[in-house]
């Protein structure tokens, strides 16, 4: 996948060849985009990561007249915005030429059924998951589901040593260990003041919450993994496989919306509920591949813990202050600890032992 990122950026960055003295400056002045570029990323990460997760929760909770929003009607939406941003960089890459495009996508997608066809698994499980995160926030608090969806590290992590045969380093072994520590504080029950009933609705929601993001969790890791594996064994463009993964997720979307919302769509519509909440909550959803696909080639695994705790963080603040739906207790303030310290090992890399044969 950093071929593709690299791919990506290449056009962007090649300059033509200076004289000696500028030549110093150039590289002065490219080392200075680059780590601005990786701040920059960095930044974006953190705010796609927070703003969606809160808007999705505020769109989930707000009560307002007429019907609500269907999440599998918002799931379609954001793969159709996916798609069309997709074929604008393919477009943009190829010297915005529209016979260019044309050849792309009939040769990379129309012309290679079988390779298009194995986006089919990836993409039917990143439709699953992109419904369940809305069933998720419909259950659980931000902070709660912040913290909880970390748990794809762990998934992941274990779908890599089974599926690509990665090794792990003790570093990484003892992350996970501490990760699933921390969640299990998080999820700890805590007293909580009202009647039996509105207890027991509580600890409902909150289980088929937690339930939601499990799954999630699970098919992030498996999807993730299987991408990857997919990424390395071609060499096309990540964007031309993310339109493959669009057009699959706007099909299994559809079959999705008409299951279980048919009855609806044909009374309301497909659009019922969509305000201007909504469409900020298909847009950033649409923009979470993109800006990951960019952190990929301008920063490291570290930064990008960083970037995931303040993303933690600021939920945790927002939902308690903002949204008033978070009551904070010592606990989960510990176990929220453990999996910000967990992201960071996690991404540490230990410094390579020296090779005796070039000593």
């Amino acid at each position: 996948m950093k071929e593709t990122a690299d791919t990506w950026a290449k056009g962007y960055f090649e300059q033509p060849p200076l004289p000696a003295r500028p030549v110093v400056a150039e590289a002065r002045s490219f080392s200075m985009s680059s780590s601005q570029l990786k701040y920059l990323s960095l930044g974006v990460l953190v705010f796609q990561t927070t703003s969606l997760v809160l808007t999705m929760r505020y769109s989930r909770t707000l009560q307002e007249e007429g019907p609500r929003y269907l999440a599998s009607s918002a799931v379609v939406t954001a793969e159709l915005l996916k798609i069309l941003t997709c074929v604008v960089l393919v477009f943009r890459d190829h010297s915005y030429s529209v016979r260019a495009l044309n050849s792309v996508l009939t040769q990379e997608i129309v012309n290679k059924p079988m390779e298009t066809l194995k986006l089919a698994i990836p993409s039917g499980i990143y439709t699953l998951q992109n419904n369940l995160l809305y069933v998720a926030l419909s259950n659980l608090d931000a902070a709660t589901y912040q913290v909880t969806y970390q748990l794809k590290i762990l998934t992941t992590a274990l779908f890599s040593v089974s599926m690509l045969g990665r090794r792990l380093g003790v570093y990484q072994w003892l992350s996970l260990l501490i990760l699933m520590a921390g969640v299990a504080l998080v999820q700890w029950p805590s007293e909580s003041p009202g009647t039996p009933e509105q207890e027991h609705l509580s600890a409902g929601s909150q289980f088929v919450g937690v339930v939601a993001v499990l799954v999630a969790c699970c098919s992030s890791g498996f999807a993730g993994v299987y991408f990857e594996k997919i990424l390395k064994e071609t060499k096309q463009s990540v964007w031309v496989r993310n339109i493959q993964l669009g057009l699959f997720g706007m099909v299994f979307g559809l079959m999705g919306v008409f299951v279980y919302d048919g009855e609806r769509v044909r009374e309301f519509g497909m659009f019922q509920g969509y305000n201007r909440l909504t469409w900020t909550v298909v847009a950033l959803q649409a923009l979470g591949g993109l800006v990951i696909a960019a952190v990929i080639k301008y920063a490291d695994n570290i930064l990008k813990g960083f970037a995931t705790s303040l993303s933690i963080i600021l939920s945790t603040l927002i939902s308690y202050f903002w949204l008033q739906d978070f009551e904070p207790t010592s606990v989960f303030f510990l176990g929220a600890v453990l999996v910000i310290v967990a992201t960071f090992l996690y991404g540490y890399e230990g410094k390579p032992a020296p090779n005796p044969s070039r000593a």
